[in-house]
């Protein structure tokens, strides 16, 4: 048989880079309900006028987890010409598969987590984007090292070049400028991998939005299992609380994701799942100790984290 041309490669891709991310969606909510212990996952499927639909999962109440929301979808048709113009591709028509989610826990000591993995087609251009982040209300610099490291891992496996470069891109897509201060402690972001500006051809790349979906489990699990079960008071609920409003802030005013769903006609429910059930918006809320000032200094000043020890404690 002769070779897959490009274009047949790019329609092939359409369906595995769908069949992936909804195995990924069955392995993380799983792993999830197992460490909540209580709660589980309510399922919503949604159509899109347009073309497509996808798949709402939302666990909320838990022993761990406050609200946890793992989506996926695949939607397909005709974007506005204004918002086609501001991405990589060519015409209106596009198509696009992936998995986001958002883990708000409701111990303060365990971090909040965000992942995204995505597959895009607009005309003949095709291309990837995602990462992972983590965002704690209590610094520990050994869960930071180990969720880097542990990213940092998956990345080598493809190019030893891309972990830096897409850990800096992280530091910088998810920056409050308003606050001059990051989200979180970052990880990896990266958008636009294509042929055409990676070289790698789409099946590598498509190799390395797996290698990053299943490194997500590893990277994240082992921080809330160690953190989980540590005990925390009303000081502490207080300080998650107002930095959670620094997660909406971001959430509804910069994060791409959020614009993508909303112009394409996603279902607003799975787009704004990512928002955490609880925020307080207390007026300019201060630190109150050590721990507190601790994660502020970080955030202001993004480290390596990937280069010391990486275990977890």
């Amino acid at each position: 048989m002769p070779p897959m041309t490009a274009e047949l490669r790019r329609e092939a891709l359409k369906e595995e880079a769908h069949a992936y991310v909804r195995a990924l969606q069955d392995q993380i909510c799983a792993a999830l309900e197992g460490l909540d212990g209580e709660a589980r996952f309510r399922e919503d499927r949604w159509t899109r006028d347009g073309g497509g639909g996808g798949v709402t999962r939302v666990l909320e109440g838990g022993a761990v987890f406050e609200k946890a929301g793992v989506n996926t979808s695949k939607v397909f048709g005709s974007l506005p010409e204004d918002f086609a113009a501001q991405l990589q591709g060519e015409g209106t028509e596009f198509f696009a598969t992936g998995l986001s989610l958002v883990l708000h826990p409701k111990n303060p000591r365990v971090p909040t987590v965000h992942a995204n993995y995505r597959y895009i087609v607009q005309g003949s251009r095709a291309w990837f984007g995602g990462g992972a982040d983590l965002t704690p209300y209590y610094l520990v610099e050994a869960d930071a090292r180990h969720f880097h490291q542990t990213l940092k891992a998956a990345c080598d496996a493809h190019d030893p070049a891309w972990y830096e470069r897409f850990k800096a891109w992280c530091d910088r897509y998810f920056f409050l400028p308003h606050r001059g201060e990051t989200r979180g402690v970052g990880g990896v972001f990266y958008d636009g991998l294509s042929p055409e500006t990676e070289g790698p051809d789409l099946d590598a790349l498509f190799a390395f939005m797996r290698q990053m979906g299943d490194a997500f489990l590893p990277a994240y699990l082992p921080i809330a299992q160690a953190r989980a079960p540590e005990p925390w008071g009303e000081r502490e609920r207080a300080w998650q609380l107002a930095r959670r409003g620094r997660y909406v802030e971001f959430n509804l005013v910069y994060d791409r994701g959020t614009t993508f769903g909303l112009k394409t006609g996603g279902r607003v429910e799975s787009i704004l799942m990512s928002l955490p059930p609880e925020v307080h918006f207390p007026y300019d809320p201060q630190p109150e100790g050590e721990e507190e000032r601790a994660l502020l200094e970080v955030l202001k000043a993004p480290r390596a984290w990937a280069e010391a020890d990486s275990t977890v404690a």
